[in-house]
């Protein structure tokens, strides 16, 4: 469904999902994307905008799930975003596959959009951009296929997954060695303590 698509990540989205991993490396973290598609003739790209953090504990509950996509997408559907994937990452920092709670996620999500990304962090990648050294996006690009199967691109040497801005892996090493990732707020912080602001207001002053 989306071998026609590309997708095009902020640096916004990009260095939250990150910074929200990094807060929590003994824990799986997940979070979803907001963005827009933007058609060009007959090429499609998912434009990332911005990413929610939203767990470090409750990972996979269906029923926690909607209530968040209810009040995230409340709140960005005045920016003409809407929820367009899902970032997650593994407890295990060797474990570079998809599970099962990710995969039904995804699935959640492409029901009501069909072009919907899954984002795996890439722990290996992320390593390299912790010494300042990574160059590439540190995360993995699934899309599902004709079966119903999620799949990881590139594979067959496409290129499906773009960073918007170049420099973001710079930006992203700055604000990993001022240890900015304390800062980040996910819908767990805030269901525990309402007055941390899950938008994460002033992360990038």
């Amino acid at each position: 469904m989306a071998a026609d698509c590309c997708y095009e990540v902020s640096q916004i989205a990009y260095v939250k999902l990150v910074l929200h991993a990094l807060k929590h490396p003994s824990s799986a973290v997940n979070g979803l994307l907001l963005g827009r598609l933007r058609q060009d003739g007959s090429t499609a790209t998912v434009e990332v905008a911005d990413a929610v953090p939203l767990s470090h504990a409750q990972i996979g509950l269906l029923p926690a799930l909607e209530i968040a996509l209810i009040q995230i997408e409340e709140h960005f559907e005045a920016e003409g975003l809407s929820v367009v994937g899902y970032y997650h990452a593994n407890e295990r920092h060797n474990d570079l596959e998809l599970g099962n709670a990710a995969k039904k996620i995804g699935d959640h999500i492409f029901r009501y959009f069909p072009r919907a990304a899954v984002l795996l962090l890439d722990n290996n990648k992320l390593q390299k951009l912790k010494t300042g050294k990574g160059r590439d996006p540190a995360v993995q690009l699934y899309t599902r296929d004709s079966s119903r199967s999620w799949r990881q691109t590139g594979s067959d040497g496409s290129n499906q997954l773009t960073l918007k801005e170049p420099t973001a892996n710079i930006v992203l090493f700055d604000y990993i060695s001022s240890e900015k990732w304390q800062q980040i707020v996910d819908f767990d912080d805030h269901l525990d303590d309402i007055s941390k602001d899950w938008l994460n207001p002033g992360l990038f002053d």
